[in-house]
């Protein structure tokens, strides 16, 4: 690594799939877990707007894990991450999202981008000489997308992994066949994965995911690639000095590194609180509600009356939020839980969330900022619950689709800034550097 740029030679793959559901986010965590066992650095990132997968990631690798998404997080963040983490690791993992090809941009369009080879993982269970057609019609879709392994998973005997190695195509390698394990099974739940800090015994069962892995002859680093990129440029300082208080516990843990990095880099000093267990908050200039699970802890939220007393003093005294998601929710009058149970929050938006059992809103989404005399600015991110808003409150402005059009409503009430959508802070630091002084869309 030089001054300016960050290059690295290091084994490396992007680990896909022909679709979800084939246990490519396990066989990730497995294979980080294998090496980093072996005493390799390896550095593991994830695909597009995922919170749960990368916390499974970062206890199999014991390093943190990012975003890398071409729109999202931007074309030359991921380039420059992958080159940081090249040069300091034995091996680089990224898991893709979804299959191989779905989404824009894609997993693949990332693994063109950043010149990582695909590697997809392939649940053959109920196949056999169809394996092949599959990695035959992977590896051909796109010129410019490079299959050289595929891993079997789910197998069922040696001889469902004979058929499915003479089904291979002659230029594409079964690197190896997985059998079915319980040690590959992880429970989830409406929003995905169960969160890592619930799973008791991940590292025993990480160990053992890695295990089968050896079994089945896996235990080999993928090929090398050259990853070279420039070192960005530190952003400005615009929150030297501020203060900001962050939810963080097992009812709002869906927080990007990226943006605890940035808030750092920017100047903020940060400071942890739990809505669950504390009874007051840090002496703080500004909060941060992120998302998570709190229709799973309304109850004891509802019962954490000093902590909502806090944080509507908080809004009373004109001191900035931003309330992403569940914490929303936690700023509405009511939340309605799975079981239609009401329990009261903090208030400080009019109307309830309630959970209403399907899938509400998804995909990926921008909002926009014009600060006075100032140039628009955009920050991007993602919406994903499964609850519905009912408020009298105006939005003061709405999100918009990868499309271009109208999305989440954004609300503003005092210095509150709250929606449903989830903000990539590096996407847009002085926008966010506004919010969390208290101005609006």
């Amino acid at each position: 690594m030089t001054t300016n740029s960050y290059t690295g030679t290091t084994a490396a793959a992007l680990i896909t799939a022909p679709g979800s559901g084939q246990g490519k986010s396990m066989v990730t965590a497995a294979l980080a877990r294998l090496h980093r066992n072996a005493g390799r650095t390896v550095r593991v990132f994830k695909h597009g707007p995922d919170y749960l997968d990368p916390m499974v990631l970062e206890v199999a690798s014991g390093a943190p894990v990012y975003q890398l998404h071409p729109w999202m997080t931007g074309e030359d963040e991921c380039r420059w991450r992958l080159a940081q983490a090249a040069s300091e690791a034995d091996l680089v993992l990224v898991e893709g999202s979804m299959g191989l090809f779905d989404g824009d941009p894609s997993s693949a369009d990332l693994a063109v981008l950043a010149g990582l080879p695909a590697m997809p993982v392939i649940n053959a269970t109920g196949m056999a000489q169809t394996f092949g057609a599959v990695v035959l019609g992977l590896a051909r879709y796109r010129s410019d997308v490079r299959i050289h392994d595929v891993i079997a998973n789910r197998v069922g005997s040696a001889r469902h992994v004979e058929m499915l190695a003479a089904s291979m195509p002659a230029d594409v390698r079964l690197l190896g066949s997985i059998p079915r394990s319980e040690a590959f099974s992880i429970p989830d739940r409406h929003l995905g994965l169960v969160q890592a800090a619930e799973l008791t015994h991940l590292d025993a069962q990480l160990d053992a995911a890695a295990q089968v892995l050896i079994d089945a002859g896996l235990d080999q680093l993928p090929a090398s690639v050259t990853l070279s990129a420039p070192v960005p440029a530190a952003p400005p300082p615009l929150l030297a000095g501020v203060r900001i208080g962050i939810a963080r516990d097992q009812a709002f843990a869906f927080i990007y590194r990226a943006n605890i990095a940035l808030l750092e880099a920017m100047g903020a000093s940060l400071h942890y609180f739990s809505p669950l267990q504390d009874a007051q908050l840090p002496d703080v200039d500004a909060l941060w509600l992120p998302g998570g699970y709190p229709e799973l802890h309304a109850a004891a939220l509802s019962q954490n009356q000093p902590m909502i007393r806090a944080v509507r003093a908080h809004h009373e005294g004109g001191k900035p939020i931003l309330a992403e998601c569940g914490g929303l929710m936690y700023c509405m009058e009511t939340l309605v839980d799975k079981d239609g149970l009401a329990h009261t929050m903090s208030g400080l938006l009019p109307g309830e969330s309630r959970m209403v059992g399907r899938l509400q809103g998804l995909g990926l989404q921008s909002m926009a900022m014009t600060p006075p005399g100032g140039a628009e600015e955009i920050l991007r991110g993602h919406t994903y619950h499964h609850s519905a808003l009912t408020t009298t409150l105006a939005p003061a402005c709405h999100t918009r689709r990868l499309g271009g059009t109208v999305a989440e409503p954004v609300y503003q009430q005092g210095n509150l800034v709250a929606s449903y959508f989830h903000g990539y802070f590096p996407s847009a630091p002085a926008l966010v550097a506004r919010l969390l002084g208290g101005s609006a869309c």
